[in-house]
C-alpha cells in the first residue's frame, strides 16, 4: 500500500513539474490567445463601412464621432453612408464643432506635412483641417484631419458639394426630427415668384450698369476737356499780371518825364501799355466765362455719375439678394457675441484662389434671455420640403439648454426673418452656440464653430489662415462691405495648452458693422 501511495505522489509529481522553458511557452501561447480574443472583440467593435439599404439622395451633412471613431453622411430620409475613421491622435485632436467643405481636391497634396498624399481631400478649415482617405488603425491617429477609407472616400468624393455641413461631435450624435415656430416657414408664392423677381431685378442691374458706365464716360470727358482750363487760365492770368506791371511802369515815367520829349516818349509807351492791360483783361475775363461751363459739366456729369453709380449698387444689390433668395441660408447665432450672422454660397469662385464666395452682408445683435447661462450648441437643417413648408431636424453636440430651450430663448430681428424666411429651401440650417465664430470664418467659408471646452490641438497647432481683407468687384453682384470684414486678430498665436478653455483666437470683425440691417 505504502509502495502505492508513493507511486501515486510520484506520479503526481511528474505531472506537476514542467521544464521551464515549457511553462514560458505555454504563458505566451494563452496571452496569444486571450490577446487575440481581445483584438477579435475589439475588431468587432470597431465601425464598419455600410451603405443604407435603400435609393440614396444626395448628402445634406455629415457627422464624426470622434468617441465611436465613425462618420455618418445624411439625407433628407436618414443616414445613407457610414464608415470608420481615424481622427486627431492626443495634442494633434480634432476640434470638435460646426463646419462645412470649403473646398475639394481630388489627389491633394499636403503642404504642411511633407508632401503627404492625402487622396479625395474635402477641406473643412483652410488652416488644414480636411476629411481625406488615408490608413485607418483603428484608433484616432491623425494630426488633426478625419481620414477615411480610401475606397469610401474616392466614392463619396463625387457625391457632396461646397457648402455641405460637416459637424463634428465628441460623442455620439444624430439628427432627429424638430418642430419649432421660430424656424423659418417659406411661402410658396415668395418661392414661385422669385424666378421672375430675378428676371426683372437683373435686367434694372444690366441697365443701370449701362447708365453707370455711360455717366462714368461723360465724366471722363468733360474732365478731360477741362483739363487744359487750369494752366490756361494762369498763362492768361500770368500776362495780365505782366501787362498790369508794364502799365503801372509806364505811369511811373510819365510822372516822373521831366522834358517834353521824355514826356512824349513816356506817354507813348503808357497808351501801348495800357492797350495790352486792356487787351490781357478782356482776353482772362472771355476765357474764364468760356471755362465756366466746362467746369459746370465736369461737376454736373460728375454728380451724374456718383447718383448713377449709386442707383446702380442699389440696384446690383437687389439683383443679388433676389439671385440668393433661392440658395439655401445659414444662419449662426451666438450667446458668446449677442449676433445673429448668415451665410448664402454664390457659387463664385474666390479671386485669391481655393473655394467659393459666400455672401457675408447680414451681421445684426440679437435678444437671448438669460444670457449668463449656456445653450449648448444646436445645428437646425431643413431637410426637405412639405406641404407646410420644411422639415426640420436637430443635432446637439453640446447639452447647454435643451435645443427648443435654446431657440425659445432667442428673439430675432423680425426684419432678418422676413428677408430671408420666405425663400427658405431644404438645406438650410440655424446653428445656436455659446460659442463665437471661429476666425477660420472669412468670405470663402460656410460657418466655422469650434467647442472650446473640447481638445483643439490638431487646429491650434495650425498657423490659422489670414486672407487679406478685399473690396469684391461688384459688377457682377456679389461685391459690397460684407467680404472685407473677416480676417485674423493675429495669425501668429502665442502657443497655449491644447485643452484649455478659451485660447484659441475668434472671428472678428476688421471695422465696425453699420447701425443698419442691410
Amino acid at each position: 500500500m505504502k509502495d502505492l501511495m508513493t507511486t501515486a505522489q510520484s506520479t503526481t509529481a511528474v505531472r506537476r513539474w514542467r521544464p521551464p522553458g515549457l511553462v514560458a511557452l505555454a504563458a505566451v501561447a494563452a496571452l496569444t490567445v486571450l490577446s487575440a480574443g481581445a483584438e477579435a472583440a475589439k475588431q468587432a467593435r470597431q465601425p464598419v463601412e455600410a451603405v443604407a439599404p435603400r435609393e440614396a439622395g444626395e448628402p445634406i451633412m455629415a457627422i464624426v464621432s470622434i468617441k465611436s471613431q465613425q462618420v455618418t453622411f445624411y439625407d433628407s430620409d436618414g443616414w445613407i453612408l457610414r464608415a470608420p475613421v481615424s481622427t486627431g491622435t492626443t495634442g494633434r485632436e480634432t476640434p470638435a464643432g460646426v463646419f462645412a467643405i470649403v473646398e475639394k481636391d481630388k489627389d491633394h497634396r499636403s503642404t504642411m506635412y511633407d508632401d503627404a498624399w492625402m487622396p479625395n481631400m474635402q477641406r473643412i478649415t483652410w488652416n488644414g483641417i480636411a476629411l481625406h482617405g488615408g490608413p485607418l488603425p483603428g484608433y484616432a491617429a491623425s494630426h488633426g484631419c478625419v481620414r477615411m477609407p480610401f475606397n469610401f472616400a474616392e466614392d463619396l468624393f463625387d457625391k457632396t458639394n461646397i457648402g455641405m455641413r460637416v459637424i463634428i461631435s465628441p460623442n455620439d450624435a444624430a439628427p432627429i426630427d424638430f418642430a419649432h415656430p421660430s424656424l423659418f416657414v417659406p411661402k410658396r408664392e415668395a418661392i414661385a415668384a422669385a424666378p421672375g423677381r430675378i428676371d426683372k431685378l437683373s435686367s434694372e442691374a444690366e441697365q443701370a450698369t449701362r447708365d453707370a458706365d455711360e455717366a462714368k464716360k461723360a465724366a471722363s470727358v468733360a474732365a478731360k476737356e477741362a483739363a487744359s482750363l487750369p494752366a490756361s487760365l494762369r498763362k492768361l492770368e500770368q500776362q495780365k499780371t505782366r501787362a498790369d506791371a508794364e502799365n503801372a511802369y509806364a505811369d511811373k515815367l510819365v510822372a516822373n518825364a521831366k522834358t517834353d520829349q521824355a514826356r512824349a516818349k513816356a506817354d507813348e509807351l503808357k497808351q501801348k501799355a495800357a492797350t495790352k492791360a486792356v487787351d490781357a483783361a478782356s482776353a482772362l475775363d472771355a476765357a474764364k466765362a468760356a471755362a465756366q461751363p466746362k467746369r459746370d459739366a465736369v461737376a454736373a456729369t460728375k454728380e451724374a455719375a456718383k447718383l448713377a453709380a449709386a442707383k446702380k449698387a442699389d440696384a446690383v444689390k437687389a439683383a443679388t439678394d433676389a439671385k440668393l433668395a433661392l440658395e439655401p441660408v445659414s444662419v449662426y447665432i451666438s450667446r458668446a457675441t449677442q449676433k445673429l450672422y448668415v451665410r448664402r454660397n454664390t457659387h463664385k469662385p474666390a479671386p485669391d484662389g481655393g473655394g467659393e464666395v459666400f455672401d457675408t452682408s447680414i451681421e445684426v445683435p440679437v435678444t437671448i434671455r438669460n444670457p449668463d447661462q449656456p445653450l449648448g450648441t444646436h445645428i437646425f437643417t431643413a431637410m426637405a420640403k412639405t406641404d407646410t413648408g420644411l422639415r426640420w431636424s436637430v443635432v446637439t453636440i453640446e447639452s447647454g439648454d435643451e435645443a427648443k430651450g435654446a431657440l425659445d430663448r432667442i428673439t430675432i430681428p423680425q426684419e432678418v426673418w422676413d428677408r430671408i424666411g420666405p425663400t427658405a429651401l431644404p438645406r438650410s440650417s440655424i446653428v445656436i452656440s455659446d460659442e463665437p465664430l471661429s476666425a477660420e470664418t472669412n468670405y470663402r467659408t460656410e460657418f466655422v464653430a469650434v467647442l472650446s471646452n473640447q481638445p483643439q490641438g490638431g487646429f491650434i497647432t495650425r498657423k490659422p489662415t489670414a486672407p487679406p481683407p478685399m473690396e469684391m468687384a461688384s459688377d457682377d453682384g456679389w461685391g459690397g462691405n460684407g467680404f472685407g470684414f473677416f480676417q485674423q486678430r493675429d495669425p501668429y498665436p502665442q502657443p497655449v495648452n491644447p485643452r484649455r478653455r478659451g485660447q484659441y483666437q475668434y472671428y472678428q470683425p476688421a471695422q465696425p458693422m453699420p447701425r443698419s440691417f442691410w
